[in-house]
């Protein structure tokens, strides 16, 4: 009896847990392919997360070809806090404090003023995404959330 009480126990503590772990706030998430306000019902794995769309057509494009969509969808990854902030986008760096700007609503932040004045000398806002959203900017600084 205490087996199965015990077994019981485990399995909702774990169902428990993954439900959780699984929830996301898209309250102000757009689509990575059109936009419109994203769905929790319409998502794709992508790097060890998820990503969200307005609808199912937006993800069978994201699921046909992903690379014209990575910036924005690493973008969604850290906007949703499945993944969170090690380093500079540039450098790979400790983040200074002092240097955080709002990318499209997310906090980033540079290891150095001289990084910060790289991204704010860019004036296009999809150029600034790609600065810091980029694959290879994206593996420098971000990191699966816990």
């Amino acid at each position: 009896m205490k087996k199965i009480v015990a077994s019981t126990l485990a399995i909702l503590l774990v169902a428990t847990a993954t439900a959780w772990a699984g929830e996301v706030d898209l309250k102000e998430v757009k689509c990575v392919i059109a936009p419109k306000a994203a769905s929790a019902d319409k998502s794709a794995d992508y790097k060890d997360g998820k990503v969200y769309f307005c609808c199912g057509g937006c993800a069978g494009k994201f699921a046909k070809d992903s690379k014209p969509f990575a910036t924005k969808a690493n973008h969604q990854l850290v906007a949703t806090k499945q993944y969170e902030q090690k380093g500079c986008p540039f450098s790979g760096g400790k983040v200074n404090p002092a240097t955080l700007v709002s990318v499209e609503g997310t906090k980033v932040g540079f290891c150095c003023n001289n990084c910060k004045a790289k991204f704010d000398g860019t004036k296009d806002s999809k150029a600034k995404m790609d600065l810091v959203f980029s694959d290879k900017a994206f593996d420098k600084a971000f990191k699966k959330a816990k």
